[in-house]
């Protein structure tokens, strides 16, 4: 049935509304970093910055180890992303293909273990840092993303495992390959979708991730950067708007190409699945 004129409109109505839903903080965050400090304290403040200024830019990189925290925010990010989709991937195979009472006892857990809160966990596995001397250390942050980010990518993955038909697997184990060669070179390929969007999550999830990083990480020159972007805060609770401003603005930078390159390879790849015969 084809959508009537009234229901159509309606649609990209409600389509434009979210956009500039979800749009709208980025541009007011964009238009604050370029905002001179004599529109930024005004009472009346305008849509679009009416004489544009970089000042607040070199004021942030000026204040605060701008490149440095951002560095440090890459290696955890990337490094949690990549360790959470080796080890996610052979388990979601297994979860998703062995129906065993085990296997559903893992797939219970990993859902309910999505409800515990930060604070809950925080203090375990501080403790376990501790006793691995891991503590203030970017190594031992990434190995918390990963325990964090786990759960959350093994469920994914098992979708996208099951997803994937069962003769295929059967007709490489006639041929003679292994449980693990057919993971390889049979499975994983068609998963390229799901490990994109997996390893996407983990790395959006420990770049913006603020709680652990103030916790565990002491030193200066290892804080991330989300929690150096908290430096642009007096202690008096009052914000330095430019400066914040275009910090935050270049902090979500990274997220935004990292999506849409990642986004292409996910898009291709369902589309080249859909035409095959």
């Amino acid at each position: 049935m084809r959508t009537g004129t009234p229901a159509r409109v309606g649609q990209y109505t409600a389509l434009l509304a979210y956009l500039v839903f979800l749009a709208f903080p980025f541009g007011w965050l964009l238009s604050t970093a370029f905002k001179p400090p004599r529109e930024l304290s005004s009472l009346h403040p305008t849509w679009l910055p009416e004489d544009p200024t970089l000042a607040g830019f070199r004021q942030a990189f000026e204040e605060q180890p701008l490149l440095q925290a951002a560095l440090n925010s890459l290696l955890a990010a990337l490094a949690s992303a990549l360790l959470a989709v080796l080890i996610a991937t052979p388990a979601a195979y297994a979860v998703a293909r062995r129906r065993t009472r085990l296997a559903r006892a893992v797939t219970g857990w990993v859902v309910v273990s999505q409800a515990f809160p930060f604070v809950l966990l925080i203090i375990p596995l501080f403790l376990v840092l501790k006793n691995l001397r891991m503590i203030d250390s970017l190594p031992g942050l990434v190995l918390v993303y990963v325990v964090w980010a786990l759960p959350f990518a093994l469920w994914m993955l098992a979708g996208y495992v099951r997803a994937v038909p069962r003769e295929l697997e059967e007709a490489a184990a006639v041929d003679g390959a292994g449980r693990v060669r057919t993971l390889v070179s049979v499975t994983a390929p068609l998963l390229a979708p799901g490990i994109a969007a997996t390893g996407l999550f983990a790395f959006i999830t420990a770049w913006n991730e603020f709680f652990f990083a103030l916790v565990l990480l002491k030193t200066p020159e290892k804080q991330t950067l989300p929690v150096v972007l908290t430096h642009f805060i007096g202690a008096e609770g009052v914000a330095d708007l430019g400066p914040l401003a275009a910090a935050a603005f270049l902090a979500t930078l990274p997220s935004l190409v990292v999506f849409a390159l990642i986004q292409r390879r996910i898009t291709g790849s369902l589309l080249t699945g859909a035409v095959k015969s």
